[in-house]
């Protein structure tokens, strides 16, 4: 539940609630009453479950609540591992040592967990031997062999054919 839905004080507007205390027992009472409770404690009465009948409440200290909640969305992110999508592009007359190290530069981007889409660009008349191109990219998954997971297979997108592979899960 995100933090602005949340109603404390003076905001809870309603003439019954159901206050939750520490440990765990619940009572209905008035709102007045409750936030009085809170206030005695020197802490806010806050609103966990509005849709309930009647809507219950706790008392806890809102700000720290706040706080803590920010801190575990933070953890969370930082958590996450933001995947990226490197592309290495070639043409279909590729050199057999140019092949080999644009097949090395796959190898490493697969390593460090990225998806790698690998692009031949035809240029020209080249475009009338598109054979030439996929004949490219399968010596490419050969040189990479057992490293990857094919994602999207080689198809041609108007003067560019290309694939997205992404790293093998490592158990």
């Amino acid at each position: 539940m995100a933090d602005k839905d949340l109603r404390i004080n003076e905001q809870i507007r309603v003439r019954e609630v159901r206050l939750i205390m520490d440990g765990g027992e619940q009572q209905v009472l008035s709102a007045f009453e409750a936030l009085n409770m809170a206030r005695e404690q020197g802490l806010d009465l806050v609103e966990v479950a509005p849709t309930a009948n009647p809507p219950v409440v706790k008392i806890m200290d809102y700000g720290k609540y706040k706080f803590e909640n920010e801190k575990k969305v933070r953890d969370s992110k930082k958590k996450q591992k933001l995947l990226k999508l490197k592309e290495i592009r070639m043409q279909p007359k590729i050199d057999d040592h140019d092949l080999d190290f644009k097949s090395k530069h796959v190898k490493e981007f697969l390593g460090e967990g990225n998806k790698v889409k690998v692009t031949i660009r035809f240029r020209g008349r080249e475009l009338a031997h598109t054979e030439l191109g996929l004949d490219v990219l399968k010596d490419v998954l050969k040189r990479i062999e057992g490293e990857y997971v094919m994602d999207k297979p080689p198809a041609m997108e108007g003067r560019f054919m290309s694939m997205i592979l992404s790293p093998k899960n490592k158990k």
